[in-house]
């Protein structure tokens, strides 16, 4: 009797501790809800959003990739700027190349055309004598002897036709003075002023230059006679 007696008893005390133990997991869990009622309400009172760990990191991705991206364009803008310094480098020193062989062409084509200039300008004083001899040889001295002096003239003449020698006109052309040089001036009312009226010393060009201007008298107006 008093066994099961004991036995009751103990199984009232359990279940009066059952009814403590859910009692107090019913009180916990209301105050967690109420603890986070609170939370969200100062959240919401103070404006605040709560943290979100993932946003910010997406963030500093993007961050850091902006920053990567300008520093390869402000390299790729310093890379070209140098490709342009270089390509430029390059033209000026191929059109610089270029004037030099152009200008080595022409002195060697000068060099060519003018080598024999020095020996030209003193054989013209040769074909001087030659043709004042003949001038003033007719009549005075012997034909054959005359006749020699004209050959070897036109040897003469043709040797400096044969290495583009050219005389320059000067009889009845208008004075110039890249071609001719003016030894006198002479009054005339029947050449035109300024003109040549008179040439002393032939003058010759090889090939586009003059090596000997003719030496010449050019003509002016002859002078009003004085009112008495």
């Amino acid at each position: 009797m008093n066994t099961l007696n004991d036995f009751n008893n103990l199984n009232n005390k359990n279940i009066k501790n059952n009814k403590n133990t859910n009692s107090f997991e019913t009180d916990m869990s209301y105050e967690d809800k109420s603890d986070n009622e609170s939370r969200d309400e100062t959240f919401e009172e103070s404006g605040a959003m709560p943290i979100e760990t993932d946003d910010t990191s997406k963030q500093d991705t993007s961050s850091e990739a902006e920053v990567t991206d300008m520093f390869v364009e402000e390299e790729l803008s310093k890379a070209q700027a140098d490709l342009n310094a270089l390509n430029d480098k390059y033209l000026r020193l191929v059109a610089e190349f270029e004037n030099y062989k152009r200008r080595v062409a022409r002195d060697r084509e000068d060099l060519r055309k003018y080598a024999n200039e020095a020996i030209i300008s003193d054989l013209l004083s040769i074909v001087d004598h030659l043709e004042m001899a003949v001038k003033h040889s007719h009549g005075e001295v012997n034909d054959n002897v005359v006749q020699g002096v004209e050959l070897t003239l036109k040897e003469f003449e043709k040797l400096l036709d044969k290495n583009s020698v050219k005389s320059i006109n000067a009889m009845g052309e208008q004075f110039d003075p890249t071609v001719h040089h003016a030894m006198a001036q002479i009054a005339s009312s029947d050449a035109d002023e300024n003109s040549v009226v008179e040439e002393f010393r032939k003058g010759y060009m090889l090939n586009e230059k003059v090596i000997r201007p003719s030496l010449v008298a050019v003509a002016k107006p002859p002078e009003k006679a004085e009112e008495s």
